[in-house]
């Protein structure tokens, strides 16, 4: 059974999904290298991943600061029908999120500043450090970024199941609203 298409006030703009596929993106291909290359011995293949992995969380910052930028420039579509608990659990998801977003790329990126390992963008623009170096702080920092990197995963995954139920089970059109439109086939006409 196919879904009518939704009208366009109740889809999200074609920014909005472009920034959240983007992210949805990078953020598994960064939380996937950050495991991996803890697992690694110190090796020239070991740094190449360290540096990737910083690359890929300058990109997330700037693309989390795009994202809500743009989320404040153009409100999303109207919640679709569906329990008040769902509705506010949505919400607090999603700003969880948006804090995490920010908060797992800061504290890597201070992390990355206190044990002296400065930050070059796609080793084309060197970035400020956050803090001084310092050992503790340091070892503070990398305990963090990981707390809170696992705490992004967790929610991504919570945040995947939601939208599953939703389009499985609801059908209720809301995963509809973040995909682009398809143009209709024969059979739908």
């Amino acid at each position: 059974m196919t879904q009518a298409p939704l009208a366009p006030e109740q889809r999200y703009s074609p920014l909005a999904m472009a920034l959240h596929w983007l992210l949805a993106v990078a953020i598994v291909g960064a939380f996937g290298v950050g495991l991996y290359m803890t697992s690694l011995p110190f090796s020239p293949a070991r740094l190449k991943l360290y540096n990737w992995h910083k690359w890929a969380g300058v990109t997330i910052l700037a693309l989390s600061a795009l994202r809500l930028l743009w989320r404040l420039y153009r409100k999303p579509p109207a919640d679709l029908p569906m329990p008040a608990w769902q509705a506010q659990a949505a919400h607090i998801t999603h700003g969880a999120l948006y804090a995490l977003f920010f908060a797992v790329p800061l504290a890597g990126w201070a992390y990355s500043s206190a044990a002296g390992f400065p930050i070059v963008w796609f080793g084309l623009l060197p970035l400020p450090d956050l803090v001084g170096p310092d050992k503790a702080l340091a070892e503070t920092l990398k305990q963090a970024h990981k707390f809170l990197a696992y705490g992004l995963g967790a929610l991504v995954l919570a945040h995947v199941a939601a939208a599953l139920k939703h389009h499985f089970i609801d059908r209720d059109g809301l995963v509809q609203r973040m995909l682009p439109a398809l143009p209709p086939t024969a059979k739908d006409q």
